[in-house]
């Protein structure tokens, strides 16, 4: 078994999925991975269950009953690596916005260079994202402005889907006190690893745009992290011992 596992969670990717399985499964550091469906009505999952077969003891699922949110599918993603005794826990897109060729440069931050969280980050050396609207930039950028200036959090990145958790991270924050579902729920694991003092490394990546496949974004997603945000800070300055 490796000792490094990449988790992607799905809802209707069969445009998508058998292709980034093969990329992650072509990396030269022998990833595992494991995806969480949403039962995708398009054949996604009977796609993965080929992948099973061609890639034995490297790829696996856990298919869940219906659409429950992206934070849940990487808290169940995250329990089932801790059960099963990984030391790296991965998190990435299924849609290639994240390229798979990127993963080693986390995973190294981690058990190389001594990272607790690595993250992959758009905006550490500038704007690096290809093909979305100007809209959609902008108000990805400066969420993470103004996820700064709240939490004090001295990310450039902090809504990244692309994330490397050592273990013992994952271990020490209660996921069952995990809040937030969609958009907010990557501020929230970085904010309480950012408040539990783990080292967390921002690595330069190049965000790409989905090509195939429908985007999971919406306007009340965006909505609970502008909100969410507050909440987690005056979580963390009146309620410290229960915070996480």
């Amino acid at each position: 078994m490796s000792d490094v596992l990449v988790i992607i969670p799905t809802y209707n990717e069969i445009e998508n999925i058998s292709s980034i399985i093969d990329a992650v499964m072509a990396l030269p550091d022998g990833f595992d991975l494991l995806v969480i469906d949403d039962a995708s009505p398009d054949g996604t999952q009977d796609a993965v269950r080929a992948k099973m077969q061609q890639y034995p003891g490297r790829v696996f699922m856990e298919c869940r009953r219906g659409k429950l949110g992206l934070g849940t599918a990487y808290i169940h993603g995250f329990k089932w690596a801790l059960d099963k005794g990984y030391q790296f826990i991965t998190e990435m897109d299924a849609d290639f916005s994240h390229n798979p060729a990127d993963l080693p440069k986390l995973y190294h931050e981690c058990k190389v260079n001594g990272a607790d969280m690595a993250i992959g980050s758009r905006y550490v050396s500038g704007v690096n994202v290809v093909n979305w609207p100007m809209g959609r930039v902008l108000m990805s950028y400066f969420a993470s402005v103004y996820v700064r200036i709240v939490t004090g959090m001295k990310l450039h990145d902090s809504t990244a889907g692309f994330v490397c958790y050592r273990s013992n991270v994952l271990k020490e924050i209660n996921l069952d006190k995990i809040k937030f579902k969609g958009y907010a729920f990557q501020i929230e694991m970085k904010f309480k690893t950012y408040f539990k003092k783990f080292k967390i490394v921002e690595v330069p990546i190049i965000f790409v745009n989905r090509q195939l496949g429908t985007s999971k974004m919406n306007s009340s997603i965006f909505g609970e992290a502008v909100f969410g945000v507050i909440k987690l800070r005056l979580a963390s300055i009146f309620n410290k011992k229960n915070f996480v």
